[in-house]
């Protein structure tokens, strides 16, 4: 039997077939994630001439840049170039409109900065600042470079990586929109698009004797910085009494041998932006979950006599604060992190409310209970949240401080012999010089029945600002060899202590792009990228490679 098949019909199905599909995007570039060093990588792309994608997981851009940590980590701002000092000078730009000065007069504020004022006026550089000046820095370059950003779209950790060939074809997200490019970047806080694709890495703290290192693994007994029990306090309800369970907030589990390695990470905080000026703040909410007996660790280090709560109330413009955590018993929820780099994305959202329930209680209990000092009480009546910052997420930031997650075990891998400049980098494509910073791990039970801290350190680079090698952003060639990591380096977790700050998420998401422009105009895996055509456009660029 001959079935007649109608013209309109063929014509039809060939026009169906021809139509592009809504959900498929394409771009020389693809970048996961909406950090400072997602929104670098693409605008360098595009400087280049390369067409751009970024897929953000997020609906702000600038992450933790524009998420409450407005008194910049900088450590030696002469090593800060490229793109990243182009955002701090266009920071000093707003602050040079009188507008910008809302609820303070300009010459009223301090000024303060890390090592030097918050405004150098000779450098034309400004390193502090409010959370929505940077985001608005952030949302000017999109607008100004003209690049396509994609909000809320979340990876499909599972099955959204296609690979071939060791190279990664597209990836897919939550929503099935599916982003096809010849070079991908990861710049996430959380390496999920490197994990994805089947790149090495590591979580937690690698033993010492791994790379030779000292400051990395258990460091029992081994206090840096004003984050330790510097008084005998029991950490238990009944003080004294082992018998009656150990306070919220204290592990049961033995902290380790001096230097092992473990799955521990740096605790996580929120950055809030706090205002004293009474018309911009907002009494710090009760969480619906308060509960006072969280914070009698805290209530039992006021009672030693110790009194330093609003030493890291880092002042920025307009009355307001970039407040980290400081003193043994802060904002950093120690030890409750250290599934998140892993977890699913539900189980992410649960840690970030927990994290969020825990500082929110922190603050009600510091500004409203009986233990807290009556002086310290009265202080913290003077502050709230910013009632002009994070308007659409009842001013409270939108982005968890994730200090330290998954690290990526690549090509070359910094360690602290890197940061303290023992080793030759001949590839530079950046440089760090901030402290090798870790903040707590654990809380824990001395032998003597007494709580303390475990795995602050602070370690000064021993030679000044020091390079960071492109190798540290490659995956092994074997694993992938079209992806870019310029956030979750590869590093040890002491070296990233000092590597993982936001000037410098910049400078390696701009090198990182740059890096890829190459291997897409040459067609070639990103480590066959031929490091002389690579310094040459990172110095026409300007970035620091060498302190000479």
């Amino acid at each position: 039997m001959v079935r007649y098949i109608s013209p309109l019909f063929v014509i039809c199905c060939q026009l169906a077939c021809s139509m592009p599909d809504p959900n498929a995007y394409e771009a020389d570039l693809i970048i996961y994630g909406g950090t400072s060093a997602a929104i670098s990588a693409a605008v360098q792309a595009k400087k280049s001439g390369k067409s751009v994608i970024v897929v953000s997981p997020d609906t702000h851009l600038g992450g933790l840049s524009s998420g409450g940590l407005g008194f910049t980590d900088t450590g030696d701002k002469s090593v800060i170039g490229g793109l990243a000092r182009d955002f701090y000078h266009r920071v000093y730009l707003h602050y040079q409109d009188s507008t910008a000065w809302q609820w303070e007069k300009r010459e009223n504020y301090g000024n303060k900065g890390q090592g030097t004022p918050a405004i150098d006026g000779a450098a034309r550089t400004m390193w502090i600042f409010e959370p929505h000046v940077a985001e608005k820095v952030f949302t000017d370059y999109v607008t100004e470079y003209g690049i396509e950003v994609h909000r809320d779209e979340w990876l499909d950790r599972a099955a959204g990586v296609k690979k071939g060939n060791g190279r990664i074809i597209s990836i897919t997200t939550l929503s099935n929109r599916t982003y096809r490019g010849k070079v991908f970047i990861d710049a996430t806080y959380e390496g999920d698009l490197m994990a994805a694709a089947g790149v090495d890495y590591h979580v937690g703290r690698e033993a010492n004797s791994v790379y030779g290192e000292q400051w990395n693994g258990v460091q029992t007994g081994v206090l840096h910085h004003g984050h330790w029990f510097k008084s005998d306090i029991s950490p238990y309800k009944t003080p004294g009494d082992s018998s009656s369970g150990l306070l919220y907030g204290v592990s049961a589990e033995h902290p380790g041998a001096y230097g092992v390695g473990d799955h521990r990470l740096q605790a996580y905080c929120f950055r809030m932006c706090l205002s004293n000026h009474p018309d911009n703040r907002v009494a710090f909410p009760k969480p619906d979950n308060y509960n006072p007996e969280n914070y009698e660790l805290l209530a039992r280090v006021f009672a030693s006599g110790w009194r330093e709560t609003f030493n890291k109330f880092d002042i920025i413009p307009n009355r307001k604060t970039d407040t980290n955590n400081h003193g043994p018993f802060s904002t950093d929820f120690i030890g409750m992190n250290y599934y998140y780099p892993e977890a699913d994305y539900d189980r992410r959202k649960e840690i970030i409310k927990e994290h969020e329930n825990y500082q929110k209680g922190l603050m009600y209990f510091l500004a409203n209970d009986p233990k807290v000092p009556q002086a310290v009480r009265e202080e913290m009546a003077q502050w709230g949240l910013a009632k002009d910052e994070f308007t659409d997420n009842g001013n409270w930031p939108h982005q968890l401080y994730i200090r330290e997650a998954r690290r990526m075990v690549g090509q070359y891998v910094m360690t602290e012999h890197d940061t303290f400049s023992e080793r030759v980098i001949d590839d530079p494509v950046g440089m760090g010089s901030y402290t090798l910073d870790s903040h707590n791990v654990q809380r824990y039970v001395k032998d003597d029945g007494f709580v303390q801290n475990e795995g602050d350190i602070g370690v000064s680079p021993k030679k000044g600002p020091y390079q960071i090698s492109y190798g540290a952003l490659l995956p092994k060639k074997e694993a992938c060899t079209n992806l870019l990591v310029p956030v979750c380096v590869s590093s040890s977790h002491i070296a990233f202590g000092s590597i993982r700050m936001e000037p410098v998420f910049m400078i390696l998401g701009q090198s990182a792009a740059l890096a890829a422009v190459l291997a897409i105009d040459g067609d070639i895996d990103v480590q066959d990228v031929e490091y002389g055509a690579l310094e040459e456009l990172l110095v026409k660029e300007k970035q620091v490679l060498s302190k000479d």
